[in-house]
């Protein structure tokens, strides 16, 4: 089977939960004997564009663009579409909604199936002017419209697809992304001036819909604890925005802005972590949170479906967008250290039965299959045979 990709900015993953998620799951497709080439951006890659590369099997394929906010996901997801159609793959798959402007192409000029990934509604992300925003719901309206599946990682946007087009779809959730080995002495943290256990991690892009300003807000309030509030991510697209939070927090010693972290670095700073807080207003369904509820890190987290879905019973949460809900949370977690902890053993365990990467490889396979209308492979049916309900024909029913 060979397979096109469309949407990552490329691989190795740098930042951003697509290029984590695609770098997990086609891997270990061609591992299974699959064929993949991801069409990545020159400019993500730092290559020469044209000049393929492997990783780890993938076959990375780098085009052209240009280093604009948005020009350049627009111009390398167009020449990906024009690109695949006309190379015989058998499923061409796009990744978030901008690039599925695109999938009329494939759809009208080739016999590949068209699948598209929705791992969250970016038209209702700040970061986007009204124009650019139009341009991605114009996207998901085309991959509504044209694609033969679509995935979506939360039960939030699979009744959103239902309520909004009527249209059916597949729910695939996401799962932690491997991390590295760290240093069991935390020496990184120490030197941030950091206690291992009692720092509350924010991990993401400093974007407005993750609500890093409301944490820091809420963490502010607080009476003196002997915590600190690390801030730990990249800047996407959103220079001004964070300057503003830098010139917030440049007063406060208790605050940390650590930057964007990979490695052994960010393993070692989640591991550390008394808590991990998300307040996010808009989310598909988070790696970062998935992968510090995995390291066992108890987690307080806004209350918007997709963290309900994760958190409720499993963590605390608090009113998306109070700030006083917020303060309060942080507040009780940091008083109750031992009740925290079962929930982050009970979040542990229900990560571990419900979010892998090989369950994740083998249903999207399963739905590649389906699509082509070709028999199942022996190992993939009895890899699938406990779970057949959870593709149940491209219906999205559980």
């Amino acid at each position: 089977m060979r397979i096109a990709v469309i949407g990552a900015k490329g691989l190795p993953p740098l930042q951003g939960g697509i290029e984590h998620y695609c770098a997990e799951l086609y891997p270990r497709m061609v591992a299974q004997g699959l064929s993949v080439d991801l069409f990545a951006r020159a400019s993500y890659t730092s290559t020469v564009w044209g000049k393929r590369y492997d990783y780890k099997g993938v076959n990375v394929i780098p085009l052209p663009g240009m280093k604009m906010r948005g020009v350049d996901a627009f111009i390398t997801s167009a020449l990906g579409a024009i690109a695949s159609s006309g190379n015989h793959y058998d499923i061409i798959h796009f990744h978030a909604l901008g690039p599925s402007l695109f999938t009329f192409l494939p759809r009208v000029v080739s016999s590949s199936k068209i699948v598209v990934t929705c791992q969250g509604l970016d038209w209702q992300r700040a970061k986007w002017g009204s124009f650019s925003s139009r341009l991605i719901q114009m996207g998901e309206q085309v991959a509504v419209k044209f694609a033969h599946g679509i995935i979506v990682v939360s039960d939030a946007l699979q009744t959103y697809f239902q309520r909004t087009y009527g249209r059916q779809t597949v729910y695939i959730p996401n799962a932690p992304a491997s991390y590295a080995d760290s240093d069991s002495q935390f020496s990184y943290i120490q030197k941030l001036g950091l206690k291992k256990g009692h720092y509350i991690l924010f991990l993401g892009r400093m974007v407005p819909e993750k609500r890093p300003d409301l944490l820091i807000e809420a963490f502010s309030k607080l009476q003196k604890t002997g915590w600190k509030l690390v801030l730990a991510g990249g800047v996407s697209d959103t220079k001004a925005y964070t300057t503003q939070l830098l010139e917030k927090i440049s007063d406060n010693p208790n605050i940390v802005f650590a930057g964007e972290l990979r490695g052994s670095r960010l393993a070692e700073i989640v591991r550390g972590a008394g808590l991990f807080a998300l307040p996010s207003d808009l989310e598909g369904l988070p790696l970062a949170m998935l992968e510090a509820m995995r390291e066992g890190i108890p987690v307080i987290a806004s209350d918007i479906p997709p963290h309900q879905q994760l958190v409720a019973g499993r963590g605390i949460l608090f009113e998306a967008g109070n700030i006083d809900s917020c303060t309060q949370a942080l507040e009780w977690s940091i008083q109750h250290p031992q009740e925290c902890a079962k929930m982050a053993k009970n979040a542990q365990t229900y990560l571990q039965n419900n979010y892998s990467w090989e369950r994740i490889t083998s249903d999207t396979t399963r739905l590649y299959i389906k699509l082509l209308n070709t028999p199942l492979p022996q190992d993939v049916l009895q890899a699938d045979e406990s779970r057949e309900s959870g593709l149940a024909g491209v219906t999205g029913k559980k």
